[in-house]
């Protein structure tokens, strides 16, 4: 199965490729430029240096939330736009699951974290166990399903599992000191190759999500948000104030 996958979630941008259990081509840009302006001229760069046909792409892998409200939605628009002229289906696939696949196989706690405003991080907690087969691999279990929450409350739940973590993400440094203040257990931060957002990972975990019927049309996908936007906030605000 060939998938094309998006992540535009954070303040990384990254496309791929990923063709069964192999990465045919990942693109994938951490620097001071919008996503309005990288991610098709990524996915350009990728179609021309693998002499790709989009009618080959089977579906499209997309980071679907939470994150950047913007880079959600460029990415969105993406996806929709190349799934409707292709006519092929959508895999949503939630962003701090993503990220926390990027340490596949560890048998430690996993704990993404991602800038989230209003001094809050997007994350959640994961672990990795063998499958019941030998051959199956490794499976995610998902002990905190992704929130909106303080960084002192992810780290009460990380204290009470008493299990060694692993931290990810792109406010990691951002929080390294209330880390150190709060968390209780043995920790460590991911090293650079895999401590960011990567579309291979989409691709990767959309894979599996495909596999057990994770899937929508072009039409129906649209971001996991998991909280108002600014504006939508302040609407709100003003609409109470008013009754």
């Amino acid at each position: 199965m060939k998938l094309l996958a998006l992540d535009s979630s954070g303040l990384v941008a990254s496309a791929a490729i990923v063709d069964d259990n192999i990465t045919i081509a990942e693109y994938t840009v951490n620097y001071k430029k919008t996503h309005s302006q990288t991610l098709l001229p990524m996915l350009d760069e990728i179609k021309r240096m693998t002499e790709l046909d989009l009618n080959t792409i089977d579906a499209i892998a997309i980071a679907a939330g939470p994150g950047s409200f913007t880079g959600l939605r460029i990415g969105a628009a993406t996806a929709k736009g190349l799934g409707l002229a292709l006519e092929i289906p959508i895999i949503p696939v939630p962003t701090v699951d993503s990220l926390a696949y990027n340490l596949y196989g560890s048998d430690k706690l996993i704990c993404p974290l991602m800038d989230a405003r209003r001094n809050q991080v997007y994350t959640g907690l994961y672990t990795f166990r063998k499958g019941i087969e030998e051959s199956s691999g490794y499976e995610m279990h998902v002990l905190q399903k992704q929130c909106a929450v303080d960084i002192a409350e992810i780290a009460q739940q990380i204290n009470a599992l008493g299990m060694e973590v692993i931290f990810l993400g792109d406010c990691v440094d951002a929080y390294s000191s209330r880390i150190a203040e709060l968390v209780t257990v043995n920790y460590s931060f991911a090293p650079a190759c895999c401590n960011r957002q990567r579309a291979s990972c989409v691709g990767a975990l959309g894979s599996v999500l495909y596999q057990n019927g994770v899937q929508e049309t072009a039409w129906e996908h649209a971001p996991e948000y998991l909280r108002l936007s600014q504006a939508e906030r302040e609407r709100a605000e003003r609409k109470e104030e008013t009754e």
